[in-house]
């Protein structure tokens, strides 16, 4: 469900700058989503996918980068990627916030991201 509101919002944006340029057609769209949104690629696809139907969007191309998620340390200057832990119990990973040098909280700088990064449309 999280993943459909995130989209529904992306398709959205795209349709109403499509909307703005004079668009006939969508052809493509480039977007970057961050680890730590904890969004199902997959699960955008499908619902891009379902919400771009029969709109000038639809049978685009839906683009996904990720991005990593990543840290700063206030405390000892660490910058880097976080750790993650598995856990069995939920068959996940999940970040630790804590930095790897000195153990103390991170501020996390990427990683939170979802951008539309471009549309391709023609006219």
């Amino acid at each position: 469900m999280h993943e459909f509101l995130r989209t529904s919002e992306i398709v959205d944006a795209v349709l109403s700058e499509a909307k703005k340029q004079g668009a006939l057609k969508v052809i493509e769209v480039e977007v970057e989503i961050g680890d730590l949104t904890f969004l199902g690629l997959e699960q955008v696809k499908f619902a891009y996918q379902v919400l771009t139907d029969k709109t000038i969007a639809d049978n685009s191309k839906l683009t996904i980068r990720q991005i990593q998620g990543r840290g700063r340390c206030g405390s000892c200057g660490y910058e880097g990627a976080l750790s993650y832990l598995d856990d069995p119990q939920f068959h996940m990973s999940f970040p630790t916030f804590n930095c790897p040098r000195c153990g103390r909280p991170l501020a996390i700088s990427a990683g939170r991201e979802c951008i539309i990064r471009r549309i391709r449309i023609t006219k």
